[in-house]
C-alpha cells in the first residue's frame, strides 16, 4: 500500500529542484492528456523527471500490483530512473531489473509486487515468460531512450514483452535522438510530440582540438589531465584495450581514476561509478557506454581519446558536458597526422603547456557490508563514522546506501585507521565488515 501521494511541490523540495525546466513543464502538461506521447530533448534535460512525475497520478494506491512498466537500453539506465523515483519519495514501491545480475536478487527484492517497474528488455521476458507478475494491471508504458531499446537486437524481446501487455493506455516514449521508426506492434496511434531538440539555446559547449606529436597520445592526455587540473571528467575510448592501456599509463603517472565498459562486471561497472561520483577517482576512462544512460553528475569536460566513428557517438559524448545552463568543454585530441571526421568542424586548437595545480587524491571509498534491507540508513552509518570514527562533518564524504551494501568517501589520510577502527562493528543489529574498496 503506497503512502498519500506527495504533490509535486513537496517531491520538487525533496529533491532539492526549485521548479521545473520548459521542457519537463510542457512535457508533464501532454503526457497527462496524451494517450501516447513522445518527448525529444537533449541528454541531461531531465526526461527521467518530466515522465516520472505524471507517472505518479496514474498510480492506485489500493492496488498492489504492478501498474506502470518502464523499458531501458541498459542496466544503467535502471539503476538511474529507479534512484530518481525512489528519491521522489512517492510511498510507491520501485524496483529495476536487468541482465548481469542473479535472478536469485531479483526473486528477494520482488516477493512483494512493485508498482513501478523498471528494466532491460531480456530481463523483463524473462519475468513474464516465467509468470512472475501479474500483467493485466499494467496500464502505463514507458519506453525510455526508444532509439535504443527498439533497434534490431532488442526488437524480438519487445515484440514479445508488448504481447503481455493487453491494457496498456497510456504510451511514453522518449529519445535524444530524431527521426527513428517507431515499428507498428508498439501500437503508437497519433502521438503528441514534444520536441525540443531543435531548442534554439545558446550552446555553452568549448569544443577544443589538442594535437599529439605522437601516434601514442598517451602523453599528451597526460599533459591535457594536467592543464585542467583537478577537475572532474570523462576520458571516452572506443575500445576496451584503449582504456586498459589508458589506465596503466595514468596508474604509473598517479591520476587517480576508473574505468568503465562492456567487458566489466555489472558490479564492478556499478562501483566504478559510486568511485567517481564521491570524488575518489578524477577522471572516468569509458567506452561509449557512458555517453548516457548512467548517473553521474555532469562534467566539466570530456576527452575523446579515441575519434568517436559516428556524429551519433559525438553528439551523445559531447552531451556529457555543458548540459542545460552550465558551460563545458569537449578536448579532441588527434594525432598531428590523423584526419578529423566531417562530422567535426570549426574547433579550435589549444596548447597544454600551462599547468594548473595538481592536488594528490583526497578521497578513499570505503566499503560496508549492510544496507537497506538491514534497516541501516545514512544517519546510522554518519552517526559511526562522526562517534567512533572520530571524523568531523567535512571529514565525511558522500554516503551511497544500497539493498545489501554501502559505500563511504572518507579521507585517503585516514582510511586504513578507520578500516582498523571500525570493521566488525555494530550498525543497528547487523555486524559489518568495513574495507577499502
Amino acid at each position: 500500500m503506497a503512502n498519500t501521494i506527495k504533490d509535486q511541490a513537496t517531491i520538487l523540495a525533496k529533491l532539492n529542484i526549485t521548479q521545473l525546466n520548459p521542457m519537463q513543464k510542457e512535457a508533464v502538461s501532454v503526457i497527462e492528456t496524451a494517450t501516447n506521447s513522445i518527448i525529444l530533448s537533449p541528454t541531461g534535460t531531465g526526461k527521467t523527471l518530466a515522465f516520472s512525475l505524471p507517472l505518479l497520478n496514474f498510480l492506485n494506491p489500493e492496488l498492489e500490483e504492478v501498474q506502470a512498466l518502464v523499458i531501458v537500453p541498459s542496466r544503467e539506465l535502471a539503476i538511474q530512473i529507479e534512484q530518481v523515483i525512489r528519491s521522489m519519495g512517492s510511498g510507491y514501491k520501485v524496483n529495476a531489473v536487468y541482465g548481469g545480475r542473479p535472478m536469485s536478487k531479483d526473486k528477494i527484492e520482488l516477493k512483494h509486487n512493485p508498482t513501478i517497474l523498471i528494466g532491460t528488455p531480456g530481463r523483463i521476458l524473462d519475468h513474464f515468460s516465467n509468470d512472475r507478475f501479474a500483467t493485466k494491471y499494467i496500464k502505463t508504458l514507458v519506453l525510455d531512450e526508444f532509439d535504443k531499446s527498439l533497434e534490431n537486437g532488442f526488437e524480438d524481446e519487445m515484440k514479445a514483452i508488448l504481447e503481455y501487455l493487453p491494457s496498456i493506455n497510456k504510451r511514453i516514449l522518449t529519445s535524444a535522438t530524431q527521426g527513428v521508426k517507431v515499428p507498428g506492434f508498439v501500437r503508437l496511434d497519433k502521438p503528441e510530440i514534444v520536441n525540443y531538440l531543435k531548442e534554439k539555446r545558446t550552446s555553452q559547449l568549448a569544443i577544443k582540438t589538442v594535437v599529439s606529436p605522437d601516434k601514442n597520445k598517451s602523453k599528451t592526455l597526460l599533459e591535457l589531465l594536467l592543464h585542467i587540473g583537478n577537475k572532474q571528467g570523462i576520458v571516452f575510448c572506443n575500445l576496451r584495450e584503449s582504456i586498459d592501456q589508458v589506465s596503466s599509463f595514468l596508474q604509473r603517472n598517479k591520476i587517480s581514476h576508473t574505468c568503465f565498459s562492456g567487458g566489466m562486471e555489472q558490479k564492478e561497472r556499478e562501483r566504478a561509478l559510486i568511485k567517481f561520483r564521491n570524488g575518489t577517482s578524477q577522471v572516468l576512462i569509458a567506452t561509449d557506454l557512458a555517453a548516457r544512460g548512467i548517473d553521474i553528475p555532469e562534467m566539466n569536460y570530456i576527452i575523446h581519446y579515441e575519434l568517436p566513428r559516428f556524429e551519433e557517438e559525438f553528439i551523445h559524448r559531447n552531451g556529457r558536458t555543458a548540459r542545460v545552463n552550465s558551460k563545458g568543454t569537449a578536448y579532441i585530441l588527434k594525432w598531428q597526422d590523423e584526419k578529423l571526421p566531417p562530422f567535426i568542424k570549426d574547433v579550435k586548437g589549444v596548447g597544454v603547456s600551462k599547468k594548473a595545480a595538481h592536488k594528490p587524491q583526497y578521497w578513499e571509498t570505503l566499503f560496508i557490508s549492510g544496507g537497506r534491507k538491514d534497516k541501516i540508513s545514512k544517519g546510522d552509518i554518519a552517526g559511526l563514522f562522526f562517534k567512533q570514527g572520530g571524523l568531523t562533518k567535512e571529514q565525511l564524504g558522500t554516503i551511497e546506501l544500497k539493498q545489501d551494501c554501502a559505500f563511504v568517501a572518507v579521507p585517503l589520510s585516514s582510511a586504513s585507521s578507520l578500516v582498523n577502527r571500525l570493521n566488525n562493528s555494530r550498525l543497528k543489529k547487523k555486524k559489518v565488515r568495513i574495507t577499502v574498496l
